[in-house]
Formats: C-alpha cells, sequence, structure tokens
C-alpha cells in the first residue's frame, strides 16, 4: 500500500460546505461579504472578513466552533496505509482546525494550502499560497493565488524518490482541473458529480490521462475510494509476483549455463 498517494481537496470535497463562505454565513457577515466580493482577489476578501469578524469581538474560538463533520473515508484509507495529503484553496487555519478537531491530523503527510495565522491581537490573517502581488504562477487555468497543477507536479517528482507510483485525486472545483491534467496513466481521479471539475473533466476527457471516477456523497467517495485502493494493491502485487518470478527464471537460467572451457596455449 506503501505506492498509493491519496490527496483531497478540501472544501466541497473533505467537507460538505465552502469553509469560508460557510463560517462568514455563520457569523453573520454575508451582507458585508456580497458586498466586496466584487472589488477585491479571494484571498484579500477573506483577509478582510477575518479582520470584520475580529472587530465584531468574534475570537478564534467562534470560528473553531463552526464546522461541519469529515467523512470517514480518510480514517480508512489512512488504515490502510495509503499517504494521504491536502491541496486546497481553503486556508491552513480553518483545514487544521477542522482535522485536529477531529483527531485526525495526523492521517495526512501534507497541507498545501494558503497560510494563514493568528496575530497578538487574536485576529485571523489570510496569506495567498502565490504572491500574485509580486509574481505569477503562470497557469491561465488557475487562480491568481495558487495552481494546484504545479503542486501535483512537485509531488509527483518526489513520489519517485519515496517509491510510489499511484495518485488517486479527490475535488470539486474548477481549481481542480489544472491538477487532474496532470495525473499519468494508472492514476484515478474522482471528480464530484455535477460540480465544475466534472463538468470540465467530461467536456475534455480526450485530455485527461487518468482513469475518471465520479461520486456524489461522502458514502459513494469512501466506497469507490477503498474499491480503488484494493484493485491497485492487487495488480501492484501481481506485478510484483511476475517481477519476482522472472528474476528468479532468470537466475536459474544464468545458473545452467555451461562454464567456459580453458582454451590450452
Amino acid at each position: 500500500m506503501a505506492g498509493i498517494m491519496v490527496i483531497f481537496d478540501f472544501d466541497k470535497t473533505i467537507i460538505d460546505v465552502d469553509s469560508d463562505n460557510w463560517v462568514v454565513d455563520e457569523l453573520g457577515a454575508t451582507d458585508l461579504f456580497n458586498q466586496l466580493l466584487p472589488t477585491m482577489p479571494w484571498n484579500s476578501l477573506m483577509d478582510r472578513m477575518m479582520k470584520e469578524l475580529h472587530t465584531q469581538g468574534k475570537t478564534i474560538e467562534d470560528i473553531e466552533e463552526h464546522f461541519p463533520r469529515i467523512v470517514p473515508a480518510i480514517k480508512s484509507a489512512h488504515a490502510l496505509g495509503c499517504d494521504l495529503r491536502v491541496v486546497s484553496d481553503a486556508n491552513v487555519f480553518f483545514i487544521e482546525t477542522i482535522l485536529k478537531h477531529l483527531g485526525i491530523r495526523d492521517c495526512f503527510s501534507e497541507i498545501n494550502t494558503n497560510p494563514g495565522y493568528v496575530d497578538e491581537e487574536g485576529r485571523l490573517q489570510i496569506l495567498p499560497y502565490v504572491d500574485f502581488q509580486t509574481s505569477s504562477h503562470g497557469c491561465n487555468l488557475c487562480p491568481p493565488n495558487m495552481c494546484k497543477g504545479m503542486i501535483i507536479e512537485r509531488i509527483q517528482a518526489s513520489m519517485a524518490k519515496e517509491g510510489k507510483k499511484r495518485v488517486i485525486y479527490h475535488g470539486d472545483g474548477s481549481g481542480d482541473f489544472c491538477p487532474s491534467l496532470k495525473l499519468r496513466e494508472g492514476d484515478c481521479v474522482m471528480p464530484r458529480k455535477d460540480f465544475p471539475v466534472w463538468t470540465l473533466i467530461n467536456e475534455n476527457r480526450a485530455l485527461v490521462k487518468a482513469a475518471v471516477h465520479e461520486w456524489t456523497d461522502g458514502e459513494e467517495l469512501e466506497k469507490i475510494l477503498l474499491q480503488l485502493i484494493k484493485a491497485i494493491t492487487i495488480e501492484e502485487s501481481q506485478m510484483l509476483s511476475v517481477e519476482c518470478k522472472f528474476h528468479t527464471m532468470s537466475k536459474a537460467a544464468h545458473g545452467a549455463l555451461p562454464q567456459a572451457l580453458p582454451v590450452p596455449y
């Protein structure tokens, strides 16, 4: 199972909502959010919203309390020995808060997302993964603050060193289309049905090398994911068995070769 890496988007994949919008709505800042939405980039807007919530007297503890539950698929995949990672355009505070609250932070070896920190005044500040004010990641498929495809390429570069072979990628939004295009034959992409990435993949199926397995809810995600892990494990075991047999036969054949005769002078 060491050869399988399972990568999750976060919003509307691990959890059923957009964590940014959900927190803003729950804490009663929807009107201001809608007013500012057309005027600034998403990360800048969320940072402004956190400032507004802090001004209203909302604390970090208030934000921590407002999260839904995570799907059981994470625990199942981790128990089977897969390497789990997050690639998300949410932010590290929201993601870490949920995973720690549920006691499953240790299931993930890596979280790739927008940084965030609580300043000395107790306000949550959110920064972009890529500082698009000073540089650009150069991908026209992705938002200016993050190209998930570039993150996948970095992960793929490290996989050979770690002995990992297969990727199973889960996502829902348009930002998950670029990383889907980076997956290779033998990999799997699991787009959430009737969500933007599902539509983009179906409209551009010829561009996607990975096998496509759609899902609708957490229960179906878990079922399909476990089936894929089982199928990949069986396939890898069979390939390893064939390689071992071939190696044994080659060694035996090499040992059976006649020894060279000495040539008299």
